[in-house]
């Protein structure tokens, strides 16, 4: 299961999700048992029915920035369009750029806010190839505030063409998000409100944070044809030491740890690389593929992904190869609603 073409799929472009359903529990779930190959069709409001008392749902608990960026440039007055990765210890930022025409380092951006009226500006640093930029911001503010006054929601571009409406402010972010810092939402928390957290606590399921700061490295498809040699991008996660006693205490009682996500998946397994789960802060590159063997997570609830993407190919790696084929064929068969804002997966 090394070449890239194995994790192709053809998939109609009127199954890609362009909105959330308004109720966001009432999404489909896609139930696969791993032991019996069962696939069941359900919602994310049955999740409750596949929980038992002892259980941990382990959550990201990341929170979108509006990343989104438009300016144009101060000697040419030509368009520029931009993507706030990260920053760095001296707080330069690092931005995915576009624009018409060769753009030099040393020349400067005027950021619009929302109004489209001008604000912050940028100086341009340095190209760091394929698109990146390292940028000095010409204010004394923190990033943050910025990117709210400035920033738009940072949409994939499977969803109309990357462009925001105002429900997205909301609709992209999940209920329970509290670190700023990712660009893109990690989507198998978009599913839960506070009334299913709560019905699902009320039945004796433990809920833990850890964080994984979502990049736009998520949604790039492999370029490859063997994927070992795919370069997996680093994003910034961290699980404290309350967290990991309480999980270990969950999986010593014979406790399941669900986990929400391909993002929170890879926080619990990076921190578990060990065998042992520990407390882990910093940035991952880890790249689950076969024959990868889990260490933490023993039930994963995911969203669909994109053909021949990390987060496909790990999915595969914890379902079984065969097993999440016939669920994607079937997935599609029924019409489910594909990607960010499309239904769900629970692999038990």
């Amino acid at each position: 299961m090394t070449n890239i073409d194995q994790y192709d799929y053809h998939l109609p472009s009127d199954l890609i999700a362009q909105q959330p359903l308004e109720k966001r529990t009432d999404a489909r779930l896609l139930v696969v048992n791993r032991q019996t190959q069962e696939i069941l069709h359900q919602h994310v409001r049955d999740l409750p029915e596949f929980l038992s008392s002892g259980d941990c749902l382990v959550l990201n608990n990341t929170k979108v920035v509006p990343a989104r960026l438009m300016g144009r440039r101060a000697n040419t007055g030509g368009r520029w369009q931009g993507l706030f990765v990260e920053t760095d210890p001296q707080g330069h930022w690092l931005v995915l750029a576009k624009t018409r025409g060769k753009i030099q380092p040393g020349e400067k951006v005027i950021l619009e806010n929302r109004e489209a009226r001008e604000d912050t500006e940028l100086e341009l640093l340095a190209n760091l190839g394929g698109g990146q930029w390292a940028v000095k911001p010409l204010t004394e503010e923190s990033p943050f505030d910025v990117l709210e006054r400035v920033g738009r929601v940072p949409l994939p571009h499977y969803i109309r063409g990357g462009e925001m409406m105002p429900e997205d402010w909301k609709d992209y972010q999940t209920v329970f998000a509290e670190n700023p810092g990712a660009v893109a939402a990690p989507t198998a928390g978009l599913h839960f409100t506070h009334e299913l957290l709560n019905k699902v606590s009320a039945q004796g399921v433990d809920r833990q944070f850890v964080t994984l700061h979502v990049g736009m490295g998520t949604f790039r498809p492999i370029g490859v044809e063997n994927i070992d040699q795919h370069e997996m991008h680093f994003e910034y996660g961290e699980i404290n030491q309350a967290t990991v006693d309480r999980l270990n205490e969950v999986k010593a009682k014979g406790g399941r740890l669900v986990s929400v996500g391909t993002t929170a998946t890879r926080v619990l397994e990076t921190a578990a690389a060990s065998g042992t789960l520990e407390p882990w802060m910093g940035k991952t590159n880890l790249f689950i593929r076969p024959p990868y063997e889990f260490k933490a997570v023993d039930v994963l609830l995911t969203n669909f992904h994109l053909p021949k993407s990390t987060l496909l190919i790990l999915v595969r790696t914890f379902g079984g190869d065969e097993l999440l084929r016939r669920a994607y064929r079937e997935a599609i068969n029924e019409e489910y609603r594909f990607y960010s804002y499309g239904d769900a997966m629970l692999i038990l």
